[in-house]
């Protein structure tokens, strides 16, 4: 009977076909989808059992990562209103590396109206990257303005969960604008270890050195969520300011805080933070020195863009 199908509808409906090996030379015939090969894409969606669905999306999300040729942008786009909820995150993640500004709608009525909190979060974060497409110039005010209201209107809704609201807030924060360093201060004086912690992230985001005195005062933080949030953030800012403070928290009791601090001392440079790094390049941990030796290869990196050696 499948062999009747016209090609693209019968290419597509194998690819669904439980019966069927997953191949990836048969999945790329998911790419740039349009018109009529979206209605095929639909007709057999429908019919694919869960499992098969749940195996094709991380595929083409994994195949999209490798091969540059490869847009799956449409198919997951379809995604967005597959009823399963692991989908619609599989569906978002794949879309992160997208900059088509067609995106946005699509993404936006994700964030507004997904049942699910867990998507509406992905969403917003997702949408993140269009505000620093738009602060970098490279976003036309009609879209900034949707991406700016959208995520907004999130963190003025009082029923939102918090995890979608820290998540909007993160998202806005690359925006150099009055409203979005009230929402960071907001945050940041709140009573919500998470919230907190996310507008230390923000503040990285926002690039503005007027957050540095707050994020130095964090890097010595009782709760370790906050000291690494507030070092990557002084990472983001390039304080050179934080430097010592940073070369403590290398001994930190957290591990993950450890990582931060190493790495943000790879992205603010100098002599100091060069020594310490080759300093820890020694260290008696496998996991410390690894983590070096990487912060001062994107250091020398930086510093050298055309030379690859340490």
């Amino acid at each position: 009977m499948a062999a009747e199908l016209p090609p693209t509808k019968q290419r597509i409906a194998e690819i669904f076909d439980s019966s069927k090996p997953l191949v990836n030379s048969k999945l790329a015939y998911l790419s740039g989808l349009s018109g009529e090969e979206l209605e095929c894409l639909a007709q057999a969606w429908a019919k694919a059992d869960v499992e098969r669905r749940h195996r094709v999306i991380p595929q083409l999300v994994h195949l999209s990562e490798v091969d540059f040729k490869l847009d799956f942008s449409s198919t997951l786009l379809f995604c967005l209103s597959d009823t399963d909820e692991t989908i619609r995150l599989q569906a978002i993640t794949g879309l992160e590396a997208e900059e088509n500004q067609l995106l946005i709608a699509p993404l936006v009525r994700s964030l507004k109206e997904d049942s699910s909190a867990q998507v509406r979060a992905a969403a917003a974060i997702d949408l993140g990257k269009f505000a620093m497409l738009s602060e970098l110039g490279k976003l036309s005010t009609y879209y900034a303005d949707k991406v700016y209201t959208a995520l907004l209107e999130v963190w003025n809704n009082k029923t939102e969960a918090v995890e979608v609201k820290r998540r909007a807030l993160e998202a806005i924060a690359p925006l150099n604008l009055p409203r979005v360093k009230e929402l960071i201060e907001e945050a940041y004086h709140s009573n919500d270890v998470k919230l907190k912690a996310s507008s230390l992230y923000a503040m990285g985001r926002n690039c503005d050195s007027m957050w540095l005195p707050t994020l130095l005062t964090e890097l010595s933080s009782d709760a370790a969520e906050i000291r690494y949030e507030a070092a990557n953030a002084c990472g983001e800012l390039g304080a050179v300011e934080a430097v010592p403070h940073l070369i403590k928290l290398t001994e930190d009791e957290d591990a993950q805080v450890q990582e931060a601090a190493i790495k943000a001392l790879g992205e603010i440079g100098g002599e100091e933070a060069k020594q310490a790094l080759h300093k820890l390049t020694k260290n008696a941990q496998p996991r410390i020195r690894q983590t070096a030796k990487s912060a001062l290869k994107e250091l020398h990196l930086c510093e050298e863009p055309l030379s690859f050696k340490l």
